[in-house]
Protein backbone atom coordinates (compact mmCIF):
# COMPACT_ATOMS: atom_id res chain seq x y z
CA UNK A 1 0.00 0.00 0.00
CA UNK A 2 1.51 3.44 -0.90
CA UNK A 3 1.55 6.60 1.70
CA UNK A 4 -1.72 8.55 1.81
CA UNK A 5 -1.49 11.91 0.24
CA UNK A 6 -1.13 14.68 3.07
CA UNK A 7 -3.40 17.46 3.11
CA UNK A 8 -1.35 20.49 3.14
CA UNK A 9 -2.62 22.76 6.00
CA UNK A 10 -2.05 24.28 8.89
CA UNK A 11 -1.63 20.97 12.05
CA UNK A 12 -3.57 22.37 14.79
CA UNK A 13 -1.97 19.87 17.73
CA UNK A 14 1.40 21.72 18.79
CA UNK A 15 3.48 18.67 19.38
CA UNK A 16 2.56 17.36 15.92
CA UNK A 17 3.13 20.86 14.37
CA UNK A 18 6.52 21.14 16.26
CA UNK A 19 7.79 17.56 15.19
CA UNK A 20 6.45 18.01 11.64
CA UNK A 21 8.68 21.70 11.68
CA UNK A 22 11.85 19.70 13.16
CA UNK A 23 11.48 17.02 10.39
CA UNK A 24 11.05 19.29 7.29
CA UNK A 25 13.40 21.73 9.07
CA UNK A 26 16.27 19.35 8.63
CA UNK A 27 15.30 18.08 5.63
CA UNK A 28 15.37 21.39 3.70
CA UNK A 29 18.86 21.93 5.26
CA UNK A 30 20.02 18.71 4.24
CA UNK A 31 18.91 19.25 0.48
CA UNK A 32 20.70 22.51 0.41
CA UNK A 33 23.89 21.29 1.40
CA UNK A 34 23.56 18.52 -1.16
CA UNK A 35 22.83 20.91 -4.12
CA UNK A 36 25.83 23.30 -3.02
CA UNK A 37 28.12 20.57 -2.75
CA UNK A 38 26.90 18.73 -5.75
CA UNK A 39 26.26 21.53 -8.46
CA UNK A 40 28.72 24.21 -7.05
CA UNK A 41 25.93 26.21 -6.30
CA UNK A 42 25.98 29.62 -4.05
CA UNK A 43 22.95 28.53 -1.91
CA UNK A 44 21.37 30.30 1.43
CA UNK A 45 18.40 29.27 3.27
CA UNK A 46 17.01 31.23 5.99
CA UNK A 47 14.34 29.80 8.00
CA UNK A 48 12.50 31.44 11.18
CA UNK A 49 9.86 29.56 13.52
CA UNK A 50 6.45 30.34 14.59
CA UNK A 51 8.66 31.13 17.99
CA UNK A 52 10.70 33.48 16.04
CA UNK A 53 13.44 31.20 16.46
CA UNK A 54 16.14 31.19 13.42
CA UNK A 55 17.54 28.88 11.18
CA UNK A 56 19.84 29.00 8.20
CA UNK A 57 22.55 27.63 6.14
CA UNK A 58 24.56 29.07 3.40
CA UNK A 59 27.38 27.38 0.99
CA UNK A 60 31.07 27.51 2.43
CA UNK A 61 31.99 29.65 -0.40
CA UNK A 62 30.03 32.30 -0.24
CA UNK A 63 28.08 34.80 2.71
CA UNK A 64 24.58 35.79 3.38
CA UNK A 65 25.28 39.41 2.25
CA UNK A 66 26.97 38.53 -0.70
CA UNK A 67 24.05 36.54 -1.63
CA UNK A 68 22.02 39.26 -1.03
CA UNK A 69 23.79 41.83 -2.83
CA UNK A 70 23.91 39.65 -5.81
CA UNK A 71 20.18 39.23 -5.95
CA UNK A 72 19.43 43.06 -5.30
CA UNK A 73 21.58 43.94 -8.45
CA UNK A 74 19.93 40.77 -10.73
CA UNK A 75 16.18 41.31 -9.25
CA UNK A 76 16.44 45.24 -9.29
CA UNK A 77 14.59 45.07 -6.11
CA UNK A 78 15.39 47.29 -3.18
CA UNK A 79 16.13 45.28 -0.19
CA UNK A 80 17.46 48.17 1.70
CA UNK A 81 15.36 52.00 2.46
CA UNK A 82 17.53 54.90 1.90
CA UNK A 83 18.29 55.00 5.72
CA UNK A 84 20.18 51.78 5.36
CA UNK A 85 21.67 52.61 2.27
CA UNK A 86 23.17 55.29 3.75
CA UNK A 87 24.51 53.47 6.66
CA UNK A 88 25.75 51.17 3.96
CA UNK A 89 27.40 53.88 2.32
CA UNK A 90 28.87 55.27 5.55
CA UNK A 91 30.33 52.15 6.33
CA UNK A 92 31.68 51.74 2.95
CA UNK A 93 33.37 55.17 3.33
CA UNK A 94 34.75 54.31 6.82
CA UNK A 95 36.47 51.12 5.47
CA UNK A 96 37.95 53.02 2.80
CA UNK A 97 39.40 55.71 5.40
CA UNK A 98 40.54 53.07 7.71
CA UNK A 99 42.52 51.23 4.78
CA UNK A 100 43.98 54.87 4.13
CA UNK A 101 44.91 55.31 7.42
CA UNK A 102 46.48 51.91 7.33
CA UNK A 103 48.65 52.24 4.47
CA UNK A 104 50.12 56.15 5.47
CA UNK A 105 51.15 53.83 9.19
CA UNK A 106 52.95 51.70 6.83
CA UNK A 107 54.79 54.61 4.81
CA UNK A 108 55.65 56.50 8.32
CA UNK A 109 57.46 53.22 9.33
CA UNK A 110 59.39 52.52 6.11
CA UNK A 111 57.11 49.91 4.54
CA UNK A 112 55.81 50.05 1.03
CA UNK A 113 57.48 53.25 -0.18
CA UNK A 114 58.56 51.43 -3.30
CA UNK A 115 55.89 52.53 -5.16
CA UNK A 116 55.47 56.56 -4.24
CA UNK A 117 56.60 58.48 -6.59
CA UNK A 118 58.80 61.90 -5.96
CA UNK A 119 56.08 64.55 -4.16
CA UNK A 120 54.04 61.62 -2.52
CA UNK A 121 57.97 60.98 -0.90
CA UNK A 122 58.35 64.69 -0.21
CA UNK A 123 55.03 65.25 1.48
CA UNK A 124 56.39 61.42 3.76
CA UNK A 125 59.50 63.54 4.95
CA UNK A 126 57.70 66.47 5.65
CA UNK A 127 55.33 64.64 7.74
CA UNK A 128 58.29 63.00 9.61
CA UNK A 129 60.16 66.01 10.50
CA UNK A 130 56.98 67.63 12.14
CA UNK A 131 56.34 64.77 14.12
CA UNK A 132 60.15 64.96 14.85
CA UNK A 133 59.74 68.30 15.69
CA UNK A 134 56.67 68.05 17.91
CA UNK A 135 58.80 65.19 20.08
CA UNK A 136 61.69 67.03 20.51
CA UNK A 137 59.34 69.73 21.95
CA UNK A 138 56.97 67.31 24.21
CA UNK A 139 60.79 65.46 25.13
CA UNK A 140 62.13 69.40 26.51
CA UNK A 141 58.53 70.06 28.59
CA UNK A 142 59.97 66.86 30.86
CA UNK A 143 63.71 67.97 31.64
CA UNK A 144 62.70 70.82 33.83
CA UNK A 145 60.25 68.12 35.47
CA UNK A 146 63.22 65.46 35.66
CA UNK A 147 66.20 67.87 36.84
CA UNK A 148 63.67 68.79 39.61
CA UNK A 149 63.42 65.35 40.39
CA UNK A 150 66.89 64.74 40.51
CA UNK A 151 67.40 67.81 42.61
CA UNK A 152 64.99 66.20 45.14
CA UNK A 153 66.86 62.42 45.11
CA UNK A 154 69.96 64.20 46.04
CA UNK A 155 68.87 66.53 48.75
CA UNK A 156 67.31 63.02 50.12
CA UNK A 157 70.24 61.71 49.40
CA UNK A 158 72.32 64.13 51.13
CA UNK A 159 69.90 64.53 54.50
CA UNK A 160 70.23 60.36 54.82
CA UNK A 161 73.84 60.81 54.69
CA UNK A 162 73.74 63.52 57.23
CA UNK A 163 71.75 60.74 59.63
CA UNK A 164 74.04 58.59 58.86
CA UNK A 165 76.96 60.24 59.78
CA UNK A 166 75.45 61.65 62.85
CA UNK A 167 74.41 58.58 64.53
CA UNK A 168 77.59 56.75 63.53
CA UNK A 169 78.85 59.75 65.64
CA UNK A 170 76.67 59.45 68.54
CA UNK A 171 77.76 56.14 68.79
CA UNK A 172 81.14 56.50 68.98
CA UNK A 173 80.82 59.36 71.73
CA UNK A 174 78.98 57.07 73.88
CA UNK A 175 81.44 54.39 73.67
CA UNK A 176 84.22 57.11 74.56
CA UNK A 177 82.25 57.87 76.93
CA UNK A 178 82.24 54.33 78.89
CA UNK A 179 86.01 53.92 78.30
CA UNK A 180 86.71 56.83 79.77
CA UNK A 181 84.27 56.20 82.97
CA UNK A 182 86.89 52.94 83.59
CA UNK A 183 89.89 54.78 83.31
CA UNK A 184 88.38 57.50 85.82
CA UNK A 185 87.46 54.33 87.96
CA UNK A 186 90.77 53.02 87.94
CA UNK A 187 92.71 56.25 88.20
CA UNK A 188 90.89 57.52 90.87
CA UNK A 189 91.23 54.50 93.38
CA UNK A 190 94.84 54.72 93.03
CA UNK A 191 94.87 58.46 93.37
CA UNK A 192 92.65 58.08 96.52
CA UNK A 193 95.23 54.87 97.96
CA UNK A 194 98.35 57.81 97.20
CA UNK A 195 96.04 60.56 98.54
CA UNK A 196 94.67 58.31 102.08
CA UNK A 197 96.45 60.49 105.41
CA UNK A 198 98.86 58.35 107.07
CA UNK A 199 96.61 57.70 110.01
CA UNK A 200 93.78 55.88 107.87
CA UNK A 201 96.22 53.41 106.48
CA UNK A 202 96.27 50.27 107.50
CA UNK A 203 98.91 49.49 110.07
CA UNK A 204 100.74 45.84 110.78
CA UNK A 205 99.42 44.15 113.66
CA UNK A 206 102.85 43.07 115.27
CA UNK A 207 105.45 46.36 115.76
CA UNK A 208 108.70 45.49 114.44
CA UNK A 209 111.03 44.01 116.96
CA UNK A 210 114.01 46.64 116.01
CA UNK A 211 112.17 49.67 117.51
CA UNK A 212 112.57 48.07 120.79
CA UNK A 213 115.85 48.28 120.94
Amino acid sequence: MGRGKIEIKRIENTSNRQVTYSKRRNGIMKKAKEISVLCDAQVSVIIFASSGKMHEFCSSSTTLIDILDQYHKLSGKKLWDAKHEHLDNEINRIKKENDRMQTELRHLSGEDITTLNYKELMILEEALENGISSLKAKQMEFVPMMRKHNEMLEDENRGLQFKLRQMHLDSMDDHNVLENGDVYHQQGVGDYETQMPFAFRVQPMQPNLQDRF
